[in-house]
């Protein structure tokens, strides 16, 4: 007879990495794993693109440059339209200048992070911060 599958008891949770960095890729998939996340990880548009279609992401972290500068806020654009409750954040060489802050904006990126943060510290952040959004989201719901 077989087995009957098991509940999981709590939904994985979904990240998506995108940086032309491999070294960066794996230490916020290693923060990230440590967390509870399932982390896919991608260093181009076209798999980023190709993640997004096979996948539901709670978090995306993106890199502000993939080829060239600037190229990875449209991609966070596309996956604040398309995961809407998804927490998207953009990783940038400076989080305060103005064109950073105005491509947030204009992008819907929740949050900029500085590149240059080690990974267990830019994940926490961010995980803290997601956590933030989401509990707040949900007291507007209610």
């Amino acid at each position: 007879m077989a087995k009957a599958p098991t509940p999981k008891a709590a939904a994985q949770r979904m990240a998506l990495v995108v940086h032309s960095d491999m070294g960066v890729l794996s230490n916020v998939q290693s923060a990230l794993s440590e967390n509870g996340f399932t982390a896919i990880i991608a260093r181009d548009l076209p798999t980023a693109l190709l993640a997004i279609t096979h996948h539901y992401f709670d978090i995306a972290i993106v890199s502000s440059q993939l080829r060239e500068g600037g190229d990875g806020w449209p991609l966070a654009g596309v996956l604040h339209l398309v995961f809407p409750r998804a927490f998207v954040s953009v990783l940038a060489p400076s989080e305060g200048d103005v064109l950073t802050l105005q491509a947030a904006i204009n992008y819907g990126v929740k949050e900029v992070y500085r590149e240059s943060s080690p990974a267990r510290e830019l994940v926490d952040a961010i995980l803290a911060n997601a956590d933030q959004t989401s509990r707040n989201q949900k007291s507007q719901i209610q």
